[in-house]
């Protein structure tokens, strides 16, 4: 199916650097690290014949150039970021069928776009219920007593709620972290206070765990393990932050108990 670089025309290497960036950004944007956006991009180029692409890859900012007989280069701009790994994982499934030679660059760079325009995210009801659920699993699971365990529901779901509307409502996530562990840490200091929880400490950690950064630690590790050093302490710092706005409004309520 593919041909080799020179045989390429002109139109085809725009179009296989789309086909690259719209890879490397769907993946970026939806919680893939930093190492795997660079070498899916490569690999797909590889695959329709152009082995001198190179990749450069930030968590705001892709850069991918290929040296070909056409040379091109291509810079994109990754503004907002979330977490969708069934999106990294359909993208990863095009990239091995791209490899196996079994898609064209046309069709490949419109199942890419679906992807890209597609929403796969749950409904903020069920995204609500889930972390409230959790949250009430994570209080068993830190020793916390059964007595408590709607307490930590209610707590949870409250402050995951508030953090998913604030961030709409504000676009500063920071804040929205902050604001949201405030709430929940009011919302279990009146649990304690009217008798329907017993144990502060452990109906908190509960119920904050839903808001911990943890594929964000996760991703900053394997990316300095993996050598990209900007990348990984880029990550690393976003993690810190949030951690620190989270741990700043429980710190705040409990200061005031």
């Amino acid at each position: 199916m593919t041909s080799t670089a020179m045989e390429q025309p002109i139109h085809s290497y725009h179009l296989i650097a789309q086909t690259c960036l719209l890879a490397g950004k769907i993946i970026l944007q939806n919680g893939g690290e930093t190492y795997r956006v660079e070498d899916t991009m490569v690999r797909i180029a590889a695959a329709y014949g152009i082995s001198g692409a190179q990749s450069y890859v930030t968590p705001t900012g892709i850069l991918f150039a290929m040296d070909a007989s056409v040379p091109t280069t291509r810079l994109i701009r990754i503004s907002e970021r979330s977490t969708n790994l069934r999106k990294v994982t359909l993208v990863n499934d095009i990239s091995r069928r791209i490899s196996q030679g079994k898609l064209e660059v046309s069709e490949a760079h419109r199942l890419l776009t679906e992807i890209d325009e597609l929403s796969f995210a749950y409904p903020t009801w069920l995204q609500v219920l889930v972390a409230a659920v959790s949250s009430g699993c994570f209080l068993v699971m830190f020793g916390g007593p059964w007595h408590d365990f709607l307490a930590a529901v209610l707590a949870g779901g409250l402050g995951f709620g508030s953090m998913v509307l604030l961030h709409r409502l504000v676009p500063v996530k920071l804040f929205a972290e902050f604001v949201a562990s405030l709430i929940l840490g009011g919302v279990t200091i009146l649990l304690v206070k009217s008798g329907l929880a017993l144990n502060m400490d452990t109906v908190i950690i509960g119920s904050v765990m839903p808001l911990v950064p943890g594929l964000h630690i996760t991703n900053a590790v394997r990316d300095l393990m993996a050598g990209h050093l900007v990348s990984g302490l880029s990550k690393g710092v976003e993690a810190f932050l949030t951690a620190f706005a989270i741990g700043a409004g429980i710190a705040a309520v409990l200061s005031f108990y």
